[in-house]
């Protein structure tokens, strides 16, 4: 159609913004979603830590760590898996950045920080 007659009849073009792409226009929203998300990758950098030095001093004692190893990256990786479904199912799809993130957030913090707290008192 000629841009001419579609002003004509229509208007002037304006294209659709959908509620998804426009900013949540809160950033109280996006400071909690990354505190918790920092808090949450803090608590898996512990963990990792920890796994590394165990495998590290098992072998050092010659003792087999592959396993230990693979379960622990197959753990986490199941963890952000989960997560990015989560993100990606059609009822949460339709929010806004910040409040998926917060949501995730929400789900993800209670496991990794519970587990680096715990291994933070058993280990002294």
């Amino acid at each position: 159609m000629d841009p001419e007659t579609y002003a004509t009849l229509y208007g002037p073009f304006q294209p659709v913004r959908h509620a998804r792409d426009v900013r949540s226009g809160r950033p109280g929203v996006t400071v909690l979603a990354a505190t918790l998300w920092a808090v949450v990758l803090m608590s898996l950098g512990w963990l990792t830590c920890l796994v590394i030095m165990v495998a590290v001093w098992g072998a050092a004692e010659g003792a087999p760590v592959g396993g230990l190893l693979l379960k622990w990256v197959l753990i986490v990786a199941g963890f952000f898996a989960a997560l990015t479904a989560l993100a990606f199912a059609p009822g949460v799809r339709g929010l806004a950045w910040a409040n998926r993130l917060l949501l995730l957030g929400v789900l993800a913090f209670p496991a990794p920080v519970g587990f680096a707290v715990w291994a933070w008192i058993a280990t002294g």
